[in-house]
């Protein structure tokens, strides 16, 4: 039904930009503000979507503006929403973003997001086991991710999933997708362990660790791989790691080894970062030409 199906979260972000991050108690001025769509889930989607594949999306929203407003700019993007649930007295989710010194740092407020249940993945079987790919990120409750993961283990559907925000993860979950993408941080928590030599060995051709602009390790079986970053000028890192997940879904559905998606992904994430915005960086084919 969908190449790439992301079940995940949908959020409002409010985006503070800055010369400086403010330490604790201190109180700077910033140079801008901005209300953008935002959301893991949501931003995997677009990145997904603007890349060529056909993308559906189960999530939850507050019956508020920021809701009617989300699902139109998924909508917009070519994203299906029919889905996407909306619920009463919760609001939608929000995230508070501040952009300082070629950074980010991210609050997430789940709101309706935590509102996605097993019941509602049941109801929406059909859609789950005749997708090629699912993609998931930690936004949703874990007893969610960890039902969608058990319904489509033994099934022929990849399953990608990116554990952020970072929670440590079971042996058994990690043991039954097809691929795992933290970054460094992330790694060390999901697995309760620092050593990511080790943790990259253990999970050949499953276990991708980000490192920012060192771009991504994997072990191919024989060896340890660094895929570099491509270098561009930076402005806003915040969805960098979505673009990068996006545009690996899309590179695996359409069957390409796993060197030549982390390539491919690699060189999404490199585009984002050049604009402000989440899903505003995200780019499309033709974007990603010219690097």
């Amino acid at each position: 039904m969908f190449d790439i199906l992301v079940i995940g979260s949908i959020n409002a972000d409010l985006v503070f930009i800055s010369d400086i991050r403010p330490k604790a108690g201190e109180t700077v001025m910033g140079k801008d503000f901005k209300v953008l769509p935002g959301g893991k889930g949501a931003n995997q989607a677009i990145a997904a979507a603007r890349l060529g594949k056909k993308v559906g999306f189960i999530g939850c929203v507050g019956n508020d503006d920021n809701g009617k407003k989300l699902i139109e700019n998924l909508r917009g993007n070519n994203v299906e929403t029919q889905y996407i649930q909306i619920v009463d007295d919760v609001p939608t989710g929000v995230a508070n973003i501040v952009v300082a010194e070629e950074d980010n740092s991210i609050i997430v407020i789940p709101g309706a997001n935590y509102s996605i249940s097993k019941d509602m993945i049941d109801k929406n079987m059909d859609i789950l086991l005749n997708s090629k790919l699912i993609l998931l990120q930690n936004e949703i409750p874990m007893e969610v991710i960890e039902h969608i993961i058990d319904l489509c283990f033994g099934k022929d559907i990849k399953v990608i999933l990116n554990p952020a925000p970072a929670v440590k993860l079971k042996e058994s979950i990690v043991n039954k997708i097809d691929y795992l993408t933290p970054n460094e941080h992330e790694c060390k928590i999901a697995f309760g362990n620092p050593n990511t030599d080790g943790l990259l060995t253990k999970y050949p051709n499953k276990l991708i660790v980000t490192v920012g602009d060192k771009g991504v390790l994997y072990h191919d079986g024989n060896k340890k791989v660094n895929i570099p970053a491509f270098k561009v000028d930076v402005v806003d890192t915040t969805g960098a790691g979505d673009s990068f997940n996006g545009a690996f879904a899309v590179a695996i559905v359409e069957g390409n080894s796993l060197y030549e998606s982390l390539l491919f992904a690699n060189k999404a994430a490199a585009i984002s970062v050049t604009k402000i915005g989440a899903q505003e960086g995200m780019p499309y084919l033709e974007d990603l030409k010219g690097l």
